[in-house]
């Protein structure tokens, strides 16, 4: 129910803009974000927005570089990366939760209900 895309090879300094195209006609979450896993890594979270107005939370390595935004006319959300670094290199994961919950759990990936395959983003030095 979940299709992410857009990641690629960027130089360090560049930009990505992914995307997550939500399907079912039925699917209506309430949140929808963004995880990464680097190699060797546990996933972590990047950002999170509520699609009731509920507002937009990052983590704090991405605050200032990447944005979340929507087209709810296209089912789809997008995270625009900028000024990305090395270590921002990773897989991107795309998530959906129905229900509302409390802000301050947003980050707990064990929290989401459903996830996309992932997308690799590359930062070269």
């Amino acid at each position: 129910q979940l299709q992410a895309s857009g990641g690629g090879l960027v130089q360090a300094g560049g930009s990505l803009r992914l995307s997550c195209t939500t399907s079912g006609h039925t699917f209506r979450p309430d949140l929808m974000g963004w995880f990464r896993q680097a190699p060797g890594k546990e996933r972590d979270f990047v950002a999170a927005s509520s699609l009731g107005g509920g507002g937009t939370k990052y983590a704090d390595s991405v605050k200032g570089r990447f944005a979340f935004s929507r087209d709810n006319a296209k089912n789809t959300v997008y995270l625009q990366m900028n000024s990305l670094k090395p270590e921002d290199m990773a897989v991107y994961y795309c998530a959906a939760r129905s229900r509302r919950i409390v802000y301050s759990s947003w980050s707990d990936s064990n929290v989401w209900h459903y996830w996309g395959e992932g997308t690799q983003v590359t930062v070269s030095s």
